[in-house]
C-alpha cells in the first residue's frame, strides 16, 4: 500500500481534517457501544500532542440527505469526547462548510456529514468545500473506506495532501497479517442472516482457511441442502452454491440446533437434530453437540477470523452458541481478529474486548477487504501519494 502516512508528516501548526468512523449505536441520546470512538482516540491524541489544529468529521446512521434529524446528530459523541479530552478545548459545529478557525491543540467536531447534500453522491462541489477546510486530510475511517463519498474519497481530488491515519494503517496491517501469513490451523467463523451478502467472502476464506464455521441464516442455507428446516430463515436461491462450497471445502455445519416456534425474546428453546425439525419451528442457535465440536476446533486453532454471531444472541435462550464462541476465543492463545457491527455488539455484551488480538471497526469494509476488493478510499490515498511524489 503506497500511501502517505500521517506519522510521516510534520503536522505541527497544520489544520488536519480527520475522517473518523464514529458511527456508533445511540439510543435515546445514549451511546450503546464506545468501541469505534475509543479506536479513533489515539489518532486524535497524537494530533493534539503535535500541536495540530484538529477538525473531526464522521457520518452517523442513514439520515435523509439535506435534512437535520436529531437522532442522527453527532452531539452525543461530541459530549463524550469533551469528557474524554477535557484537557483541551473542543467545539461542535453545524455550519462549517465556509470555514473554521482554530488554534493549535483545539478540536472541532463537525455535524453528521450525511446531512450535507451531495455527500453520498461524492459531489465535487461539496468535496472542494471539505478540502478548503484543511491543510492535510487524514483518512482514518477503515469502516467507511469502501464508500465512494465526498468525505471519504472526493476530498482527495482537491486537497493538497491526503494521508492514511494510524488507525487505518493498523487495521490494514492486521488484516493482511491474518490473511497472507496466518499461523495454522486457521479457522474462520462466518455468521449472519444471508449467504448472498457473504458468498464471496465465504469463497475467499474457504481457499485460505483450514476450517470454516458457518452460523445463523447462512448455516441454515447449508442445512437446507439435505434437510427440511421448517420455517427457518434461509435462501433457497443459494442452496446449490452452498452445496458446491461444502463439497469442495472444509465447512462445518451444525449437527444439532436450538429451535423455537415464535421469534420473540421469551421463547423457550428445544434442541433438535436437523431431520427432526417441524414445519412450525425455526432454527435460532447452535445445539450443545455443535457447540462442543466448535469449541474443540477453536481450542486447536492458531489464527481465528470472526465475523458475525451464530444465533439470535439478543434472546437469552438462543445466545449459547455465540457466547461459547466469544468466550472460547477470549481464552485462546490464537491470533484473533473480529469485525462487523453485530460482532462488536457481541464483544461488548460478553466484555471480551481486551481478549481479542484485534477488533476491526469495519463492517462492509472488513468483508470487502477479505474478498480482495480494492477499497475506494485506499485508491484515493494511493493516487494522492503519486501526486505528492511527483511534486516533491
Amino acid at each position: 500500500m503506497n500511501v502517505i502516512k500521517m506519522t510521516e508528516l510534520n503536522i505541527t501548526g497544520k489544520t488536519l481534517l480527520i475522517r473518523s468512523d464514529l458511527n456508533v449505536p445511540i439510543k435515546n441520546g445514549i451511546i450503546q457501544s464506545e468501541a469505534r470512538i475509543l479506536a479513533a482516540l489515539p489518532t486524535i491524541e497524537m494530533a493534539i500532542k503535535k500541536n495540530a489544529k484538529i477538525i473531526i468529521m464522521s457520518h452517523l446512521g442513514r439520515p435523509k440527505e439535506g435534512y437535520y434529524e436529531q437522532k442522527y446528530s453527532l452531539l452525543p459523541i461530541f459530549e463524550y469526547l469533551k469528557k474524554k479530552l477535557n484537557y483541551t478545548k473542543i467545539y461542535f459545529s453545524k455550519n462549517y462548510l465556509h470555514g473554521i478557525k482554530l488554534n493549535p491543540r483545539e478540536i472541532v467536531i463537525l455535524e453528521n456529514v450525511r446531512f450535507n447534500v451531495g455527500e453520498l453522491d461524492n459531489d465535487n462541489e461539496l468535496s472542494k468545500k471539505y478540502a478548503n477546510l484543511c491543510d492535510i486530510f487524514v483518512m482514518d475511517a477503515f469502516g467507511s473506506a469502501h464508500r465512494m463519498q465526498s468525505s471519504t474519497c472526493g476530498i482527495g481530488k482537491f486537497v493538497k495532501i491526503a494521508c492514511a491515519g494510524p488507525l487505518l494503517v493498523k487495521e490494514i496491517n492486521f488484516l493482511k497479517k491474518s490473511l497472507e501469513q496466518p499461523n495454522r490451523p486457521m479457522v474462520a467463523i462466518v455468521g449472519g442472516a444471508k449467504v448472498s451478502t457473504k458468498f464471496n467472502v465465504l469463497h475467499k476464506l474457504s481457499k485460505i482457511a483450514d476450517t470454516i464455521i458457518v452460523g445463523g441464516g447462512i448455516a441454515n442455507t447449508f442445512l437446507a441442502i439435505d434437510y427440511k428446516i421448517g420455517k427457518s430463515l434461509y435462501e433457497p436461491d443459494f442452496v446449490l452454491d452452498a452445496k458446491k462450497l461444502r463439497d469442495k471445502y472444509n465447512i462445518i455445519v451444525p449437527i444439532d440446533s436450538r429451535v423455537g416456534k415464535k421469534f420473540c425474546k421469551t421463547e423457550k428453546s428445544t434442541i433438535k437434530l436437523p431431520h427432526n425439525i417441524k414445519k412450525n419451528e425455526e432454527i435460532m442457535d447452535f445445539g450443545d453437540e455443535t457447540i462442543k465440536k466448535i469449541i474443540q476446533i477453536l481450542e486447536m486453532s492458531k489464527t481465528i477470523i470472526w465475523n458475525g454471531p451464530v444465533g439470535v444472541f439478543e434472546f437469552p435462550n438462543f445466545c449459547k452458541g455465540t457466547e461459547a464462541i466469544a468466550k472460547t476465543i477470549a481464552k485462546s492463545d490464537a491470533f484473533s481478529i473480529a469485525g462487523g457491527g453485530d460482532t462488536l455488539s457481541v464483544i461488548d455484551m460478553f466484555n471480551i474486548k481486551n481478549n481479542i488480538s484485534y477488533i476491526s471497526t469495519g463492517g462492509g469494509a472488513f468483508l470487502e477487504f477479505i474478498e480482495g476488493k480494492k477499497l475506494p478510499a485506499i485508491n484515493m490515498l494511493e493516487e494522492n501519494y503519486k501526486k505528492y511524489q511527483s511534486i516533491n
